[in-house]
């Protein structure tokens, strides 16, 4: 497989970024995957997914907190995004191989007990695999996601970013970061999105992405995020939904969850004020404070 990996040089400088880098390789080509890994190394594990198109610079105000709190906080990229490498050709992407990929790093690095928290595509890998791997998971939470069958369609501000994402000529990274937040980062912020992607032949797993989510019930994905949704509604370890109040993508998808899902009955859910698509950016203090109630204080 033919992959690009995004030069040191890119990344340096970021804007509250201080955390040294690690990897596992995820295939036998040498792609590899990055991962933060900060705090107490035998405190509670949490475990950060992001979604499309940002990578675990997302998390950079989450992770100290968590980390003060005595949890071992570990934030992968996914493959094509951040510090992760980045095949070249779209069609080596697919929803299946996603979960490999992180099925790789979670095995590899022998995750148990882990509390998850997931946003966007982070969800609709994270949540798979814990249903998966429900041995490894102890805690759920989820913001800002869902997990498609293709059974239902998603609404129409979903079609209509999937169109642009598949015809823009050049896929402006910062600018769809800025757009959906509810308050658009600064420049230096910004940049730090961008920084993974030196230009567009970085940017196939990024532009596939949305073209990658199940909305027909005959695709690829469907089985097996049908058989995940069967876990999920005999799942009675605790969920949590911290969907934020001013995302048009998955407004109202919380609801599904907390009629579904056992183990969301009785949860302290919440709503994240002032936040968009992108909750971690607009409230990641506030988010992370409830995510330490949620996982348990140490």
């Amino acid at each position: 497989m033919e992959f690009k990996r995004t030069p040191d040089e890119a990344f340096q400088n970021l804007v509250d970024y201080p955390f040294s880098p690690n990897y596992v390789d995820v295939d036998r080509s040498g792609m590899r995957m990055h991962y933060v890994d900060e705090g107490n190394k035998s405190g509670p594990l949490a475990l950060l997914l992001h979604g499309e198109p940002s990578w675990s610079y997302l998390y950079r105000t989450m992770i100290p907190p968590l980390a003060q709190a005595g949890f071992r906080v570990i934030a992968p990229d996914l493959i094509g995004f951040g510090k992760s490498d980045k095949p070249v050709i779209a069609t080596d992407y697919s929803y299946q191989a996603h979960i490999d990929w992180l099925k790789k790093l979670i095995l590899e690095l022998d995750l148990k007990n882990i509390n998850l928290f997931c946003q966007d595509w982070g969800g609709l890998l994270g949540l798979r695999i814990a249903a998966e791997e429900k041995h490894r998971f102890e805690k759920l939470a989820a913001g800002n996601t869902f997990l498609p069958t293709g059974d239902q369609k998603p609404g129409e501000a979903f079609f209509q970013w999937r169109d642009f994402s598949q015809k823009v000529k050049k896929l402006p990274v910062g600018r769809i970061i800025g757009n959906g937040c509810f308050q658009k980062p600064g420049p230096e912020i910004l940049k730090g999105y961008e920084a993974p992607f030196p230009d567009e032949s970085y940017k196939a797993g990024a532009r596939i992405f949305p073209a990658l989510v199940p909305v027909e019930p005959n695709d690829p994905a469907a089985p097996a995020n049908r058989k995940a949704w069967e876990v999920l509604q005999a799942w009675e370890k605790p969920f949590l939904c911290t969907f934020s109040d001013s995302d048009p993508i998955t407004r109202g998808v919380d609801a599904i969850f907390r009629r579904k899902v056992p183990g969301a009955k009785g949860q302290n859910h919440v709503t994240i004020p002032n936040a968009g698509h992108f909750l971690q950016e607009d409230q990641g203090e506030l988010l992370a404070n409830h995510l330490i109630e949620f996982f348990g204080r140490v």
